[in-house]
């Protein structure tokens, strides 16, 4: 499997998740790309988390942004969560994520931010 996993919420995130990809392609990163929702397919996130072999998530969320959370809860690998911008421009999912209960930890970007995200994965995977 790939080093990084990019799970998103909605096809609807799709232009962030194509800035993630395209940070990660000029680095030479290897990555597979998903759409599955914390509360939409549950069962479809949960067999695609235990079947994993990547190094690193990075999940975009949206609204509630639980998807970031409900994966580090989980993995015990790094979870970088992307909140994206809706009706309250994005502070709802920045607090959603940033917010997460002791234990479960995730790293926040800004919002709207997949290029930060890929660049901070890329950090990270340089640390082995």
């Amino acid at each position: 499997m790939a080093d990084v996993a990019i799970i998103s919420g909605s096809a609807s995130d799709a232009a962030i998740t194509d800035k993630v990809k395209k940070i990660l392609e000029a680095n030479n990163i290897s990555y597979d790309a998903q759409i599955l929702s914390a509360h939409r397919d549950p069962d479809k996130l949960d067999a695609y988390i235990k079947a994993s072999t990547c190094k690193i998530y990075i999940a975009i969320a949206g609204l509630s942004a639980a998807l970031p959370g409900v994966i580090a809860s989980k993995t015990d690998r790094p979870v970088i969560g992307v909140p994206v911008s809706g009706t309250l421009n994005g502070m709802d999912a920045l607090l959603s994520i940033a917010q997460m209960p002791k234990g479960v930890p995730v790293a926040c970007v800004g919002v709207d931010n997949g290029e930060n995200a890929a660049w901070l994965a890329i950090r990270i995977l340089k640390l082995k």
